[in-house]
């Protein structure tokens, strides 16, 4: 094998896909002897000994297909020797093989093979090897050298490295105490500096002033001093503060790993899967040095593996069908990983024949998931999201690779687990796409810091949709259940205070503080008391010993040290489907009619004809403002003298005193002038209308307007709604 890969290397044999084949089955047998106890090891061997000699035979072929292969030994390399010169480095991670560049002389270079890009290597080196120090190869490999760390040890280093982050939080309050004793000291002076001056204003003994200057002396020592420690200890808090960040860094580093870590093992199963099924599949892997959390790494293998036996199986099409198309006979599967937005961003695209929105929605009519009416009305991404239901597959016939309805489902739950998201995006006959979204490390979590019932809880970002505030009045009820609308999609509201079982906080006038939260389809307006804004914490479990603690997740450290409970969202999301189903739901933000009535805006009407005055009354209460009258300008003007009013709305022609008086006794007065005004008039002459905005009305309307929305658009243009 080793000799192959140098020929392949050197360019002296080009290698198929069958050859390949061959090479991968050997690299498969040498694995083999790896998994097997030194007892059990002769016994092993012995049962393998044809498939050995086969393998043998094929790999010497590969290099001379003409001759027969010579034996190992007869070369100078039997398979003890270059078994006895494999140096295995000390890791748990996945041996693999990495290609270096030979040496001018192929037969002392330091040879190993790849089938892609690992941090970790296996070195074979020939017996005739020089000195390895001076091996550039051997240099990349200790630099790469791994150490076992036990996960309790490491937990245990992680949560020291945040309570680190604690201590030295620690020190800032500490240095402002040291500056407020300084000042305390200079008010000392000040106070000194005054004494001296009422003793020199008098008569004293000369001993009273000596003693004076000295304490003056020492007051000035003290100031001294403490300046220079001052100083000292604010470069310390600098100093410690970047050593617990730089410590905190490298310890979230410790427990992160290249994504190459991950996918080694998938394009040898794409290249079996696709030419057991006689398809051509490049699969291209980029963002292989992407750091992820090893945890998350390790939980991506199951759905990533599904996801991409599921693309080559009925993903991508056979070379003839692809080519009746005019796509490329091989078809590419595009596995990325990388960095955006602080979260880790992976991508599974295929360029096959994608899934027919159409008979997804007949499937799921078919499963009586939905009625044929509500089907009708989903949009693709709504019909996309129930390819992650357990049991649900497009595949026409079950087979060993796909179609039993597993897969999916297990994608959605890995990413809810970890605190991400999952989507499938699809376009027929151009390819499907998987997105999922995962926090960096779950180590560190950013979350949203809200007040409930007084205490502050964290809510991970990653599962939150939207933070706003609604106002009572927008706040609708249908069967004893609250909900607002947001995007044209109703939004059902419960207290965060009801799931956590917290006592009921004190009334709170103005808008409510709403987190919304969704699992699959179902999503929920979580009102909070206030929030407190947005924080990086530390991940600390809860002890084993407390078991499931209803929707509560982990607990974390403030800045200030103070101890702060991480929510469960998945949790929190089944206990408000148990609070609902139960009817005991607490309503929230209720308004009384006196609230309703004390926010609408107020509207004086003044009009001496009884007809106009009722017809502006009813229009602008049917569109919510609180309307007032006056039945000529004098009334009106004592009106809004002695009563608050948002708007006034007046006529020209009226007894006692007309429009045009009020309007200027209005602008005219010193807390009046800003109130806006409306003259509504059957005179249309264009002089009148100056005369009116010359008085100081801010529009000026013929009665006519009632016919349209004339009226209403200005009254909104002046107080709003």
């Amino acid at each position: 094998m080793e000799d192959c890969f140098v020929a392949a290397q050197n360019k002296t044999i080009t290698l198929d896909s069958n050859q390949v084949d061959v090479l991968l089955q050997a690299v498969d047998l040498l694995q083999g002897i790896s998994l097997v106890s030194n007892a059990d090891l002769p016994q092993w061997l012995n049962n393998n000994k044809v498939a050995f000699e086969q393998t043998r035979a094929s790999v010497a072929t590969i290099l001379n297909p003409e001759s027969a292969p010579l034996p190992r030994e007869e070369k100078g390399i039997s398979l003890s020797s270059v078994s006895s010169s494999v140096p295995v480095p000390v890791s748990s991670e996945p041996k693999t093989l990495s290609e270096i560049k030979p040496e001018s002389n192929p037969d002392s270079a330091l040879v190993v093979v790849n089938q892609s890009p690992p941090p970790t290597q296996v070195m074979v080196q020939r017996s005739e090897l020089a000195d390895p120090s001076s091996s550039a190869s051997e240099q990349v490999a200790v630099q790469d050298r791994v150490v076992r760390v036990s996960a309790e040890n490491l937990n245990r280093i992680m949560g020291l490295a945040g309570e680190s982050l604690i201590e030295a939080n620690w020190l800032q309050p500490h240095a402002d105490s040291m500056m407020s004793l300084k000042w305390r000291l200079v008010e000392l002076s000040r106070t000194l500096e005054h004494l001296q001056d009422a003793l020199d204003r008098g008569a004293y003994h000369q001993d009273g002033k000596e003693y004076l200057e000295e304490a003056r002396h020492r007051e000035q020592e003290c100031l001294d001093f403490l300046s220079d420690r001052l100083n000292e200890l604010e470069l310390y808090a600098q100093r410690t503060a970047n050593l617990s960040d730089r410590l905190y860094r490298e310890v979230i580093t410790s427990h992160m790993r290249p994504f190459a870590d991950g996918v080694q093992s998938f394009p040898p199963m794409i290249r079996n899967l696709a030419r057991k099924l006689n398809k051509q599949v490049n699969l291209d892997i980029v963002g292989k040095a992407t750091s992820v959390d090893r945890d998350i790494l390790k939980k991506l293998e199951a759905p990533l593996t599904h996801i991409l036996r599921n693309a080559v199986d009925h993903g991508i099409e056979l070379p003839e069908e692809r080519a009746a198309v005019g796509k490329p006979t091989v078809g590419t599967i595009r596995l990325e990983a990388f960095h955006r937005g602080g979260m880790l961003a992976i991508t599974i695209a295929d360029d096959g024949k994608g899934i027919d929105p159409e008979q997804l929605r007949q499937k799921v009519i078919n499963k009586n998931l939905t009625t044929a009416e509500m089907a009708a009305q989903l949009s693709i991404s709504e019909l996309m999201e129930f390819l992650f239901l357990p049991g649900f597959s497009t595949a026409k016939q079950v087979t060993e690779i796909s179609g039993r309805g597993v897969g999916l489902d297990i994608a959605k739950s890995m990413a809810q687990e970890v605190g991400g998201t999952v989507r499938a995006v699809s376009q027929k006959g151009l390819g499907t796409s998987f997105h999922f979204q995962l926090p960096l490390t779950l180590s560190v979590v950013r979350t949203l810091l809200v007040e409930i019932s007084g205490r502050p809880y964290a809510i991970p970002l990653a599962r939150i949709g939207h933070i706003i505030t609604v106002e009572r009045s927008d706040i609708s009820d249908v069967e004893n259940r609250q909900y607002f609308t947001m995007n044209q999609k109703n939004i059902g509201l419960i207290a965060a205070h009801q799931i956590l079982e917290l006592s009921e906080p004190p009334p709170q006038s103005g808008a409510l503080s709403v987190v919304v939260v969704s699992d699959r389809d179902d999503a929920y307006g979580l009102v909070v008391d206030k929030f407190l804004g947005e924080h990086d914490l530390v991940v600390r479990p809860l002890d084993p010993r407390l078991g499931k603690v209803p929707d509560i997740s982990a607990t974390s450290l403030l800045s200030d040290g103070s101890p702060v409970l991480i929510v469960d969202v998945s949790d929190m999301v089944r206990s408000m489907d148990a609070i609902l189903n139960a009817g005991r739901l607490t309503k929230v933000g209720v308004v009384t009619a006196e609230e309703i009535a004390d926010k609408r805006k107020k509207v004086l009407v003044v009009d001496d004809s009884i007809t106009v005055r009722e017809m502006e009354r009813k229009l602008l209460e049917n569109r919510g403002y609180q309307v007032e009258i006056a039945v000529n300008g004098m009334e009106g003007w004592s009106a809004v003298r002695t009563n608050h009013y948002d708007l006034v709305i007046s006529d020209i022609d009226m007894p006692r005193m007309n429009g045009i008086e009020l309007v200027r006794q209005i602008k005219s007065h010193p807390r009046l002038h800003s109130m806006p005004v409306i003259i509504m008039s059957y005179r249309d002459r264009e002089e009148d209308r100056i005369q009116g905005l010359e008085a100081g009305a801010d529009y000026y309307l013929t009665k006519t307007s009632f016919h349209d929305n004339t009226l209403i658009d200005a009254v909104v243009d002046l107080v709003g709604r």
